[in-house]
């Protein structure tokens, strides 16, 4: 199975999750579960959204961060985000293989605009 096999596939799972995804929806969800998810979920996250506007990523990637992070807008999957502590284990889960599928498209701009994000929010970014 090549790599466009294996994009297609991830592509399939998380389709159903590509239409929970909004922008104004994102940001709510970030700034409601920001401590719940902790820094290196939010990391990721934010990666991933601010990697949207890179003009050289190809649709198929587009399509998984899509639906990674509509996967973390929603409140319902695998193990709903209202349980107690395990809530978000699949929520990070996903949004890091996201990131390791988008990881070149993720450049030092993208990296810059999400650490500046959760210097804001988290008081540093070495959380």
């Amino acid at each position: 199975m090549d790599s466009f096999d294996k994009l297609d596939k991830l592509k399939e799972q998380y389709s159903s999750f590509i239409d929970n995804f909004s922008v104004d929806a994102f940001w709510d969800t970030v700034k409601k579960h920001a401590k719940t998810v902790g820094c290196e979920g939010i990391r990721n996250g934010l990666r991933l959204f601010y990697a949207l506007d890179n003009p050289k990523m190809p649709a198929k990637i587009k399509m998984i961060i899509y639906g990674a992070l509509g996967y973390f807008i929603s409140p319902l999957d695998v193990i709903p985000d209202f349980m107690p502590i395990v809530g978000f284990t699949d929520d990070i889960g996903i949004l890091a293989a996201a990131v390791g599928i988008a990881a070149l498209y993720i450049d030092s701009d993208v990296k810059d605009k999400a650490d500046r994000k959760l210097a804001d929010w988290f008081g540093d970014t070495t959380c």
